[in-house]
């Protein structure tokens, strides 16, 4: 075997096992890690499927259970949608990328040479057998618990989602709320065809709001769509407590404008010399009644 299938040795596995913070028993830990295209160019060897069929059950019921506990009031439609917004390709790959998992996993030379270790299917599928290798080895207790802390970040990401449960349809139903528009997708490729990367733009009315990069146009698109929808969200939270600061606090009236109204309502004071006047001329008018008489 060459050197570059080596990754069933001790040394490796003893970094996995601190990464899940399990130390399995060796031969199962090599199956979970034996992709088909391995065992296919090996001899048939027993690849990591049923484990990953396992696996995939265990997480499910921790998920489903978690989602359940923590949401008493959502209906089964919404718990469901919630479930597949963690359970899914991308974001066991994302968590398997986290654990650098596609160093360890056994791939055949045609997978090696076409970017095996980073594709989406190939780490969610190895990280559901590893799921079910450490059921089997160690319990659901501690798969329960490896699980938890694996995915409860996305447990507790997916609850800010909108209805639709995933980025690109939170984005569009915020930017309708905000009456800014429908979002766009401007999407670059870059790299050789079996190592392309991906990189989208998320466009509102003109504006870019982010960016996403992914293995998979659709991968990027929903990055960008996250990231876009955390920058508006968090605009949208400023205006909203500034408005309310302004509610609770009203800005002082101007105290130029104050003085002003101040010293106006001592213009009628005018008035009082009009009604001397007034008063004057009815004397001055006697005077000549006087005079008059006099003559």
């Amino acid at each position: 075997m060459s050197e570059s299938y080596k990754t069933d040795n001790a040394s490796s596995h003893t970094l996995l096992e601190g990464r899940l913070g399990y130390h399995l028993e060796s031969a199962l830990l090599v199956r979970a890690l034996t992709h088909r295209s391995f065992a296919y160019e090996n001899g048939g060897l027993p690849t990591n499927e049923r484990l990953e069929f396992l696996g995939d059950s265990v997480l499910g019921l921790v998920v489903t259970d978690t989602l359940y506990r923590t949401h008493p009031d959502l209906p089964e439609g919404q718990l469901a949608k919630l479930r597949a917004a963690v359970v899914n390709s991308r974001a066991l790959a994302e968590v398997g990328r986290g654990l650098e998992l596609g160093s360890f996993i056994r791939l055949g030379r045609g997978e090696e040479g076409t970017g095996g270790r980073d594709k989406a299917s190939i780490l969610a599928d190895t990280l559901e057998a590893v799921i079910g290798a450490v059921y089997l080895d160690q319990g659901l207790e501690a798969a329960s618990e490896l699980v938890h802390r694996l995915f409860d970040p996305l447990i507790e990401k997916s609850s800010s989602l909108g209805a639709g449960l995933d980025w690109k349809t939170s984005l569009q139903e915020l930017t309708a709320a905000e009456g800014l528009g429908v979002p766009e997708y401007l999407v670059t490729e870059t790299g050789p065809d079996h190592e392309k990367v991906f990189t989208a733009a998320a466009r509102v009315g003109g504006v870019s709001y982010g960016t996403g990069t992914g293995r998979s146009k659709k991968e990027a698109e929903q990055q960008a769509a996250e990231s876009a929808w955390r920058a508006i969200s968090a605009a949208a939270a400023e205006r909203e407590a500034a408005a309310k600061a302004e509610a609770e606090n009203p800005t002082p009236a101007d105290p130029a404008v104050s003085a002003t109204a101040a010293v106006a309502p001592a213009a009628p004071a005018a008035e009082p010399a009009a009604t001397v006047a007034d008063a004057v001329a009815p004397a001055a008018g006697s005077a000549d009644d006087s005079r008059s008489s006099v003559a």
